[in-house]
């Protein structure tokens, strides 16, 4: 049984090897040997995520891709999570989290025909539940993070994203030395209204585009 971890965290500021040893404990308490693994710092609402999609080409049918919890595979909309579920059918991936004791009867080689589609019915159910709750905690959390940056904003306490100082400074900089705004563009990545603003704010005169 060919199995595949996968480890997931939302940042780059987070680290997505926590569970390693968890997963790792995990797949020797049922005589499973981990084949490969797979680390990925992505959001879990995104169905674009590199590593995934890695690992479902690498996989092939009847092996297990193992995680911690069923949202660290998916924090994913209705029709996204019906996507990956596609591509998982049809590649035969079979799911197994450590938050989901369902799957674990996907570990069973014993079970006859009869009793593994009884299995995967069972399972499926479950991962469509643990999904969509993972969604809804992904959005009350987002609603909540929402609300809070409007009441700090009423109370005069927020303050936005930080400056990047040294890039606006670079700018500040071409934008002195007579650098068009598209060049400035091609070599910052910034946006056009980052130039503008930061035109504004030193005075360079509007012929200076």
């Amino acid at each position: 049984m060919f199995v595949r971890a996968y480890l997931r965290a939302s940042t780059s500021q987070q680290d997505a090897t926590r569970a390693r040893e968890q997963v790792e404990a995990f797949a020797a308490e049922h005589g499973l040997t981990i084949a490969a693994t797979y680390i990925e710092n992505e959001s879990g609402a995104k169905l674009a995520r590199p590593e995934l999609f890695r690992l479902l080409s690498d996989a092939l049918p009847g092996d297990i891709l193992l995680c911690e919890q069923v949202d660290r595979l998916s924090r994913l909309t209705a029709s996204d999570w019906e996507k990956l579920k596609s591509e998982l059918a049809a590649r035969q991936v079979r799911v197994v989290a450590l938050d989901l004791p369902t799957s674990w009867m996907m570990l069973n080689a014993k079970a006859n025909d009869f009793t593994a589609r009884m299995f995967d019915a069972i399972n499926g159910m479950m991962l469509d539940m643990l999904a969509a709750v993972a969604r809804k905690d992904f959005e009350d959390r987002k609603h909540r993070t929402a609300q809070g940056r409007e009441k700090a904003k009423m109370l005069g306490l927020y303050r936005g994203r930080k400056e990047n100082t040294a890039r606006n400074n670079g700018i500040a900089s071409m934008l002195r030395a007579g650098t068009s705004w598209s060049q400035i563009q091609a070599a910052t990545g910034c946006s056009r209204a980052t130039v503008a603003k930061i035109a504004k704010r030193i005075e360079v005169p509007v012929d200076a585009r």
